[in-house]
This record gives C-alpha cells, structure tokens and sequence, in this order.
C-alpha cells in the first residue's frame, strides 16, 4: 500500500459548489476510485487550498490512473469540478493535483 497527499488551491467564489458536489458524488465516480485500486480517500479545505488523502493498493499505479482518465463518466465530472480548481504554480509538469511528499507517519 502506498500513501499519497496532494494539494492544489479552490477558486473562493467556487468552494461551497466543489463542496456540495463532493457531499454528492455520482455512484459511477466513487465505483472507478474503488475499481483503480484507491481507499481511504478524503479531502480537506483549508485557507483557499485542498488537501487530498488517499491509499493506493494496487500494483499499477499508472495503468489504473490512466483507466480512471479513460473512464467517459470520469471525465464528465472532471470537466465538472476542475474549473472550481487552480493548480499550483509549483506542480510538476503534468501534475494536476500536486503530489507532497511524506515527512511522518505513525501506525
């Protein structure tokens, strides 16, 4: 299992929207999440920023991420709620949620 915090900012005018739509996913949504191998998954606001967890059992971390990009209902809600976001100036190329890295962890 492999950990992953990432960040990225939400547009102030946008936040209650991004919210309201995350307390109500599409079922399909939440069923390709689970099907590419990911658990455990929250995100958090704080100060104009998101905070997203999320645990990676999978063995293909790459080829369940580009699946989840192929997905057509995927892609609808990304079209949905990435314009309520704005990725961080600093993110690696390619990058739309930027990755952080792990300083802690406790069992």
């Amino acid at each position: 299992m492999k950990r992953f915090g990432q960040v990225i900012k939400v547009r102030p005018e946008k936040l209650k929207d991004y919210a309201w739509h995350h307390a109500h996913p599409w079922p399909e949504i939440n069923a390709m999440i689970k099907e590419c191998n990911i658990s455990n998954y929250s995100i958090y606001h704080r100060d104009g920023y998101l905070f997203a967890y999320f645990e990676y059992t999978g063995s293909d971390f790459e080829g369940d991420m580009a699946k989840m990009a192929a997905d057509p209902k995927t892609q609808e809600w990304w079209d949905l709620v990435k314009p309520f976001q704005e990725p961080l100036e600093t993110r690696k190329e390619g990058e739309w949620w930027a990755d952080m890295d792990e300083v802690y962890h406790l069992d």
